[in-house]
């Protein structure tokens, strides 16, 4: 296999560089230098493109437990944190995923409650009918498709509006300046332009809400800008981070799944073959491990020395935590390339772990289940309309996954 031509090779101290290429062909597989990585070691300094050295972390145990350790900092403002992204230079707050405790919990737990399971599990037939309803729609036109455009996208886009109580006929301005957040090569002044559009238009959404609250999510953060608990800008820029959130990883993650069960079709027939819901949330559960769409690392900066794995992080050291590659640790999943369905897949690092793990999985998990244990059956045909070397891949952003994807039945 050969390389891409993305960011790879070595940089001037002779560090290997961050991030790391995949090899052509293989669209679901880390970069093979990242495997490399981990079988050497657990921990080693790479280089970033702004000149930096922090520690890539590649094996499982080793991700946890930084991840779980209060001497391991979120705070993107830290000094020696390994940010993708150039910070604000007008000093902008940043999202309570990027702060520590206890303003990281303060926030945090005022949009908790819509994410619980059990509220969650409440959405299941209305998350059914938006899939039902969007399958009609395909079946009933022109093929091929693009399934992103006419289902990937919309699934969890539909879904997160009504949550937050977003209208949907403004999904095409919230997308596209989301996809211009995320771009990794994106323009420091394009990402904070795009930033600032998501966050203009979410102001005035609270501005809506606070005269005239409802029963969503934005409703009940306008009610405690009311009551003083929250200031307004805080509110609407929560609501950018969750409406972004909300819908690009799980669309990613609906899309290059169903590529990578299109590519397995033994798995994909154990899959359409069961109504068991059991075996559709552990195929879940290992689709999230094999594809972890979140390949740019969970990035974090030490508060103090720690000693781990025969190394020396110092205070001030930046750390990745690729958890793409955590996901693939043979110590903890055998035969660690295969994509298995019947795994016990479910202490996979996909969705972080710690006090940050991922707000919204319960929410992500019930959506994919949905997703995968209908759209198969349903669409008992469905097959690529091109060949796998010519789907466009997102090599250039925060979250992995397909532009396009061609599909007839």
């Amino acid at each position: 296999m050969t390389v891409t031509s993305k960011p790879a090779g070595e940089n001037p101290a002779g560090m290997a560089r961050f991030p790391m290429a995949r090899a052509d062909g293989c669209p679901f597989d880390p970069p093979p230098a990242l495997r490399a990585r981990q079988e050497e070691a657990p921990l080693a300094k790479v280089g970033l493109a702004d000149g930096s050295t922090p520690w890539l972390v590649t094996r499982y145990a080793e991700q946890r437990a930084l991840l779980s350790d209060p001497r391991v900092s979120s705070d993107i403002t830290r000094p020696g944190y390994p940010s993708p992204v150039p910070l604000p230079a007008d000093g902008s707050p940043v999202s309570f995923i990027l702060m520590d405790d206890p303003e990281h919990h303060r926030l945090r737990r005022m949009v908790t409650a819509p994410f619980t399971i059990r509220r969650v599990e409440a959405m299941r037939p209305a998350v059914q009918k938006i899939v039902d309803g969007l399958i009609d729609d395909m079946l009933a036109g022109p093929r091929p498709v693009d399934l992103v455009e006419v289902f990937a996208l919309p699934v969890p886009s539909l879904v997160i509006c009504e949550l937050l109580g977003v209208p949907y006929d403004d999904h095409d301005m919230f997308q596209d300046n989301s996809k211009t957040i995320i771009k990794r090569d994106a323009a420091p002044e394009q990402r904070q332009a795009a930033f600032g559009r998501l966050a203009a238009y979410l102001d005035e959404l609270m501005g809506a809400k606070l005269a005239d609250p409802g029963t969503d999510l934005l409703s009940g953060l306008a009610v405690r800008v009311n009551a003083g608990e929250l200031s307004r800008q805080e509110a609407a820029r929560m609501g950018v981070l969750l409406l972004i959130a909300g819908h690009e990883t799980t669309a990613n993650m609906i899309a290059l799944g169903t590529l990578a069960l299109l590519e397995h079709p033994g798995q994909l027939a154990l899959l359409r073959g069961t109504d068991d819901p059991k075996v559709v949330a552990g195929a879940v559960e290992e689709l999230l491990r094999y594809l972890n769409i979140t390949h740019n690392g969970r990035r974090r900066v030490a508060l103090e020395d720690i000693e781990i794995a025969g190394e020396v992080i110092r205070a001030g050291d930046g750390l990745i935590m690729a958890n793409d590659i955590g996901n693939r640790d043979p110590s903890v999943f055998p035969d660690p390339d295969r994509l298995d369905l019947h795994r016990d897949a479910r202490r996979h690092v996909a969705f972080g772990f710690g006090v940050h793990q991922c707000l919204g999985q319960p929410l992500a998990r019930m959506e994919l289940q949905v997703v995968y244990s209908t759209l198969y059956r349903r669409v008992p045909t469905l097959r690529l309309a091109v060949g796998l070397d010519r789907i466009p891949f997102k090599h250039d952003g925060a979250v992995y996954g397909a532009y396009e994807l061609p599909v007839t039945w």
